[in-house]
């Protein structure tokens, strides 16, 4: 973990450039260094063909992210984290912003380990080799 999941509306994908938005994503994790595992992070995206936007009477669009994490973090370091996972949303959609009706939106979901179940040989790459003891 950290899982960031964006939802996005079919309607903007020719301008939305997504795969760029999730790299700037998990930079942005990385960089929290010691905050998240860099071998646990995933980002991805889901476009949606089958919704409705307000009234449905115009092209509307929306982007909605989850960040997904497990529960132990201070509150600061939470809130250092989603703002800072916001303004870059914010930023990488800010000229689609300005030229069409567009709802952007996150979430912050914490959970227990209880029920969370994992298999993860990635982190391997990333764990630091101990100095030994002479």
């Amino acid at each position: 973990m950290p899982h960031f999941i964006i939802e996005y509306t079919d309607n903007i994908k020719a301008e939305a450039d997504i795969p760029a938005l999730l790299k700037k994503i998990n930079q942005s994790l990385i960089s929290h260094d010691g905050v998240f595992p860099i071998g646990g992070i995933r980002s991805r995206a889901i476009e949606l063909h089958d919704y409705c936007v307000a009234d449905g009477t115009e092209d509307d669009a929306f982007v909605h992210a989850a960040l997904k994490i497990g529960a132990g973090r201070p509150e600061g370091v939470k809130k250092t984290v989603c703002d800072e996972l916001f303004d870059i949303m914010k930023e990488h959609f800010s000229d689609l912003f300005a030229k069409r009706y567009l709802a952007l939106s996150m979430e912050l979901i914490e959970f227990s380990e209880t029920g969370t179940y994992k298999q993860n040989n990635i982190h391997q790459r990333y764990k630091k080799s101990l100095p030994k003891n002479k």
